[in-house]
């Protein structure tokens, strides 16, 4: 898998890189499945790589799958680490910078803690984030809300509870700034150059609100959490519990 990635990243960045051993019926070897994130990157890597001799003795054969079962029935969204990445692909590492705007405990505002004649086994800590992404070269600005939610499997340990509340701030940060990416479109043309849109269609209720509003946003009663579910374990893939929340402007890299 390490030798086809560094042959395949060449022509862009890449998704997945997956390699499996061929079924007993195809004899020994392997095959691969590489996903990249832009289709014209596909295509000049299945150009320049099939019949060539890569990283083995062998001419390897390469074709683009026309095959994608399960992509059009489900849209997912880029974690932040894979916004990040194509980011600095395509706009440099000075090309944008994001900043939290507010990052706040909004544990037991839905009332869980609250059920009368209920004994709760877990307490879960839930922090609301909302950060600000900066395309100062291309004149955007977009902004993105989300909920990070983690369990304290003990709530009389003091260092759970810290534990749990960095987690979920991770969490928030993390989906926060996926929204916020998820707002821009990336037009990558023939000669190389990067254009950006903004996507209206994803547009929310907290980009039009001033910053003061967006601190106080706990107080707004009607605040959908389903729509910040995005899956845990990719938004903690690349994150380590030894770093520092940031909680000031993050460096582009």
């Amino acid at each position: 898998q390490h030798s086809l990635f560094s042959a395949f990243s060449k022509f862009g960045p890449l998704y997945s890189v997956r390699a499996r051993r061929n079924a007993a019926v195809a004899g020994p070897g392997y095959y691969a499945i590489i996903k990249f994130y832009s289709a014209g990157d596909a295509s000049r890597a299945q150009r320049a790589c099939n019949g060539q001799k890569l990283f083995q003795k062998s001419p390897l054969k390469v074709c683009v799958c026309t095959k994608q079962k399960g992509f059009q029935q489900q849209v997912l969204a880029l974690n932040s680490n894979q916004c990040q990445e194509l980011a600095n692909h395509y706009l440099g590492f000075n090309g944008w910078s994001s900043r939290i705007i507010t990052l706040q405990n909004v544990s037991g505002f839905d009332g869980e803690n609250g059920e009368p004649g209920k004994t709760l086994q877990k307490r879960s800590v839930k922090y609301l984030c909302a950060v600000e992404l900066t395309l100062p070269h291309h004149g955007v600005r977009t902004r993105g809300v989300a909920l990070g939610e983690a369990d304290v499997e003990n709530g009389e340990d003091p260092l759970e509870f810290v534990t749990a509340s960095r987690r979920a701030q991770k969490l928030a940060v993390g989906k926060a700034l996926s929204s916020a990416f998820q707002k821009i479109l990336l037009v990558v043309l023939e000669n190389g150059k990067v254009a950006v849109e903004y996507n209206s269609s994803q547009e929310e209720l907290t980009g039009s609100l001033k910053e003061e509003e967006l601190k106080g946003l706990v107080q707004v009663s009607e605040l959908s959490l389903e729509q910040f579910d995005l899956k845990e374990e990719e938004v903690l893939s690349d994150l380590s519990f030894d770093d520092e929340v940031p909680s000031w402007e993050m460096p582009s890299n």
